[in-house]
């Protein structure tokens, strides 16, 4: 149990920062050079190599090097824990977000109206 909570801080930590969803995204289409990755951040090659560390770290990527080239790939199994621990909440009901919404309008509009000068 204890190495699994750890793989899963992991992967959810790696997955709390916007700039390492876009990387995830970016390696869907196919294995990319770091300089490819980080060419549409404008950040360092250093602050992408960063958050390149803490993907692999996190075991949702790998790295390669490729003679002068570092290549990185994505694991095709690396999101499986996550999506079998989350899988475990899916004994509740949906939740009906529709519904939910216009719940919270009516609520949001009747607390409009009771605050309202009479």
């Amino acid at each position: 149990m204890c190495r699994m909570s750890t793989v899963l801080d992991l992967v959810f930590s790696a997955l709390s920062d916007p700039t390492r969803r876009a990387i995830l995204t970016m390696l869907l289409e196919d294995d990319m050079a770091v300089t490819d990755v980080a060419a549409p951040f404008e950040m360092s090659l250093a602050a992408i190599s960063k958050h390149l560390m803490i993907l692999a770290d996190a075991g949702l990527i790998v790295q390669e090097r490729r003679g002068r080239v570092k290549w990185c790939q994505l694991q095709p199994d690396a999101l499986r824990a996550a999506t079998v621990w989350m899988q475990g909440f899916g004994q509740f009901e949906p939740i009906d977000l529709d519904a939910f919404e216009a719940f919270l309008a009516q609520e949001l509009c009747q607390d409009h109206t009771d605050d309202r000068p009479t």
